[in-house]
């Protein structure tokens, strides 16, 4: 019995300690970041970047599928602002590139209507924040898509690359309680590794 307890007051506290670093990741190097909007009557323009990942499938996998479905959710929808998905990721195969990828699983499964534009030379995610930035030049608030631990990761490397671009940053819908929690330990710890690589990488040299 009470071997059990402490497994399961372990197992709770791994949990905890998942969602709680997962939440903070989220919310790290972002703002307000209401723009001044283009007309009278208009709110500021918005744009979600969803960072693609690895997809030699002919089709968008789980983990695409999901930043997708993040990148909808994040997009504001008052209805008064000017928005657009870009999605982003090259070629890591012979196939389609994972930006198209993505594009398929929004239009054809999700029914998503919206601006969509596509970035499909990136290998690393320094190369999508790199390739996207001509994209982001005119929008006035700039949401990043993908596992908390990656989207943080990305916003590290606007601000290197275009710190006043970086300060347009506001929180995507990347991070809600209880979603994927039994994985969210695991995620904290990859997480926890990949961004170790920041430190040792500041030129970008971390995927």
């Amino acid at each position: 019995m009470r071997r059990r307890t402490g497994l399961a007051l372990a197992g709770g506290a791994a949990l905890a300690w998942g969602e709680w670093l997962n939440w903070r990741w989220s919310r790290t190097f972002v703002g307000e970041g209401e723009g001044e909007g283009e007309g009278e009557g208009e709110g500021p323009s918005e744009a979600v970047v969803v960072l693609g990942f690895r997809n030699p499938r002919a089709t968008a996998n789980v983990i695409n599928r999901w930043r997708v479905r993040v990148g909808i959710r994040s997009l504001a929808t008052d209805g008064r602002r000017k928005t657009c998905l870009i999605l982003s990721g090259g070629a890591t195969g012979g196939g389609a590139t994972e930006a198209q990828l993505m594009a398929d699983y929004a239009k054809l499964v999700l029914t998503f209507d919206g601006t969509v534009l596509l970035e499909e030379r990136s290998t690393t995610t320094w190369e999508n924040i790199e390739q996207v930035i001509p994209l982001l030049e005119d929008v006035d608030r700039i949401k990043i898509a993908s596992q908390p631990a990656h989207a943080l990761k990305a916003r590290v490397y606007l601000r290197r690359q275009r710190p006043d671009l970086a300060e347009r940053l506001v929180r995507a819908d990347d991070y809600r309680p209880g979603e994927w929690m039994a994985v969210k330990p695991l995620l904290a710890l990859y997480g926890l590794w990949t961004l170790r690589g920041l430190r040792e990488a500041p030129d970008g040299g971390a995927q």
